[in-house]
């Protein structure tokens, strides 16, 4: 789940992809029970190809339904143009995706990157199934989706198993503790590949407590760091998405091409690297499970 971004532009027609929805007339009408509340669908009034998935009432993804490659929240845009550096370029990745409601990015990258495969792991053990009725998904082995939660389903797949791990888990607007510690992000650089990518969203707000606290977690299982977000919420003001990007790769995110594409988005973005990210950080801990925590 997210913090409420701004529509980005379209893609230029001639790259628009002529998918459709594979179960439209199955779309409920209003808030749909699943077992961790509810789903609702609703329509772009601006444009008849765009939905957003709301779950328990927060936008959760944004689909058009005519081109898989256009990702509207202002952090997937983000998360894609650091994606779009891993080597080697345009070619097929291993993706794990902690969090999936409508799997807008899986989605967008299996249309970018042809012949990669993905797991998408969702708590809710309904809205799988949902999503891949309503949409026209890539299926399995494209796209996999599991039931169950992220930590634990991480723990189950193999040593360096992953080019790319995402984690977009919320429950509400925070994201839970046991996928944000040490010992978490311990297992994520096990399941990754040397040189490897792990991108976290983190919804924050002033003074970004809680990334501050991620990225120091982040720095003890992998060697670089960068630290994305709005330039307004770096600078103390309102409410959104601090994407963080940790790699051993030394080459990844010390681009200044991915300096400038973060830059030039449809809403750009800065990102802190190298001594700002050190600043950013500052004297934060890092998190640690509880000792009495179930995983």
């Amino acid at each position: 789940m997210a913090a409420r971004d701004r529509s980005a532009r379209r893609s230029p027609a001639s790259h628009r992809a002529p998918t459709r929805p594979a179960g439209r007339a199955l779309w409920p009408t209003g808030p749909l029970p699943i077992p961790t509340g509810t789903v609702e669908l609703t329509r772009d009034p601006d444009d008849p190809d765009g939905v957003t998935v709301l779950v328990n009432g927060v936008p959760s993804s944004y689909l058009d339904l005519a081109d898989p490659t256009r990702l509207v929240f202002e952090y997937m845009q983000q998360m894609a143009a650091v994606i779009e550096r891993v080597e080697p370029p345009g070619g097929p990745l291993d993706v794990v995706h902690l969090g999936a409601a409508g799997c807008a990015l899986a989605r967008a990258l299996d249309a970018s990157r042809p012949g990669s495969r993905q797991l998408a792991v969702e708590l809710d053990t309904v809205l799988p199934e949902l999503v891949r009725g309503w949409f026209d998904l890539p299926r399995s082995p494209a796209l996999r989706i599991r039931a169950g939660d992220a930590r634990a389903q991480l723990s189950t797949l193999p040593d360096a198993s992953a080019d790319v791990v995402v984690r977009d888990v919320f429950a509400g607007d925070r994201t839970p503790d046991h996928v944000r510690t040490r010992e978490m992000v311990a297992e994520v650089a096990r399941v990754l590949r040397p040189g490897g990518l792990y991108l976290a969203n983190c919804a924050d707000r002033p003074p970004l407590a809680g990334a501050r606290a991620e990225g120091a977690t982040l720095r003890t299982a992998f060697a670089d760091l960068a630290v994305v977000a709005e330039p307004g919420l770096l600078r103390g003001r309102g409410y959104g998405n601090v994407v963080l990007a940790a790699t051993d790769d030394p080459d990844l995110l010390c681009s200044a091409a991915l300096a400038r594409a973060i830059r030039s988005l449809p809403a750009p973005a800065r990102m802190l690297h190298g001594a700002e990210v050190t600043a950013f950080v500052g004297d934060a801990s890092a998190l640690r499970d509880a000792p009495d925590a179930v995983t």
